[in-house]
């Protein structure tokens, strides 16, 4: 039967979803927006027909932003704090230190000093190097301020989390300033003392996961995920409004599609991602890992047309989300390796089969995400439906009794980070949970 093809295709039900997130406004962790994010999420859920649709709350580090400078002896920069700095003022020398590769900060005295660093890596370089770590490599030699310059035209300063599971509220101001504005502290401040401030509220706050189940009452389940929150500055309509308008999407065709279903699946809408996972790894703590099948985690869905899909090495993910698109005749791109950025990660980490989806965009690292130009204007409805379709069948296949992929040793996951060369930088960030 292809009706349900149908229906997704033609359904307004994810869009209208998404709409709602856009319009609440600020989603920031903690805040009453991301509250009302989860329960009109809970709502649309139900709304769909799953069951149990409802919220789980848990504490987290609530922070709010205040203003944010760089200048002495100069005109102020426009700039924003990258959520979780610590407040406070500092000045030191400023250092542009490009790409912040490993080596850049090897390589030169950073103590004291004010480092900017751009968020991309060039390309002829191996792998991905996150804000996070080079956020770290700055505190560890000693820096008295992280200046973070995104790579992407349009006068857009980044935003994006620092801290750490241990300690929540990073260790030196930390700033997100334009390509341009970095261009011309570069220009005109290298070798130069320049003072940094940063104004924020640090205070106690709490988040909520979305849950609801389709399918049968099995003890064994599919996790299928998103997150709910967003940076503050935009809509979040790419990150990650559009993943969990996906989830809805695909629960509406599971929930007409559960006599197919073997196994249960469900649905997880996490809380406070943004800052450092939180929601997933409140979930993946009190979560039997042996209960869950595989996580199908929708972080970066819609943005383009394309499907892209971390497997973590789980090669009866790969081939079958390779036998979905062939037999759709729509391409998705699969991606070996660990991705430990998002929130499949506090499962995958210890062993679980997992899929990070996201979509290419053809743009270098996050494009228009973490910027004030994350807007529902960049989004297009085909690529939510045709992605529901493909991730729908996804699901169902993985919840057919004949289809089976065996959970790993943690220390192969460890082995295959160390082998990517990830390991370094994810002890640095703290981000490190095996023995050694």
């Amino acid at each position: 039967m292809t009706e349900w093809i149908g229906d997704v295709f033609t359904s307004d039900t994810g869009w209208n979803h998404l709409e709602t997130l856009v319009d609440i406004g600020d989603r920031m962790a903690g805040s009453d927006g991301e509250r009302r994010a989860a329960e009109a999420t809970r709502d649309a859920l139900a709304g769909v027909g799953a069951r149990n649709p409802r919220l789980e709350e848990f504490d987290i580090q609530g922070w709010t932003r205040g203003s944010a400078t760089i200048g002495g002896g100069d005109r102020s920069r426009e700039t924003i704090a990258l959520p979780r700095s610590p407040a406070g003022e500092v000045a030191g020398e400023f250092v542009d230190l490009g790409y912040g590769l490993p080596s850049d900060f090897e390589e030169t005295d950073i103590e004291g000093k004010v480092v900017m660093v751009a968020s991309n890596v060039p390309g002829h370089y191996d792998r991905f190097i996150h804000r996070r770590e080079k956020y770290y490599y700055a505190v560890d030699g000693g820096a008295a301020a992280f200046v973070f310059r995104n790579h992407v035209e349009g006068c857009l300063p980044p935003t994006g989390s620092v801290g750490t599971e241990d300690s929540p509220i990073g260790e030196i101001p930390a700033l997100g300033v334009s390509k341009e504005v970095g261009s011309r502290l570069s220009r005109r401040r290298e070798g130069e003392m320049v003072e940094v401030s940063v104004a924020a509220d640090v205070h106690d706050a709490t988040s909520q996961n979305v849950h609801a189940d389709l399918g049968p009452d099995t003890d064994e389940a599919v996790l299928v995920t998103s997150h709910v929150d967003a940076h503050d500055i935009a809509e979040g309509a790419m990150d990650n409004g559009a993943g969990t308008a996906v989830v809805v999407e695909v629960a509406k065709a599971l929930a007409d599609r559960e006599t197919e279903l073997d196994t249960r699946v469900h649905v997880v809408v996490y809380g406070a991602e943004e800052v450092g996972l939180v929601g997933s790894a409140h979930d993946a703590d009190e979560r039997d890992h042996d209960s869950i099948k595989a996580v199908v985690n929708n972080d970066g869905v819609v943005r383009g047309r394309t499907l892209s899909a971390h497997t973590h090495g789980f090669d009866a993910l790969d081939d079958l989300v390779t036998g979905v698109a062939d037999e759709f005749d729509h391409p998705v791109t699969t991606i070996p390796d660990q991705g430990p950025h998002s929130d499949h990660w506090p499962y995958v980490q210890w062993g679980v089969p997992g899929y990070h989806l996201m979509s290419e965009t053809g743009d270098e690292g996050r494009g228009w995400g973490h910027t004030f130009a994350d807007t529902l204007d960049k989004l297009e409805v085909r690529n939510l439906r045709e992605q529901s379709i493909l991730l729908t069948e996804l699901c169902v296949r993985l919840a057919d009794d004949e289809f089976v992929v065996e959970h790993e040793d943690p220390e192969t996951i460890a082995a295959a980070l160390e082998a990517e060369d990830q390991a370094a930088g994810m002890k640095v960030i703290g981000d490190w949970p095996y023995d050694g």
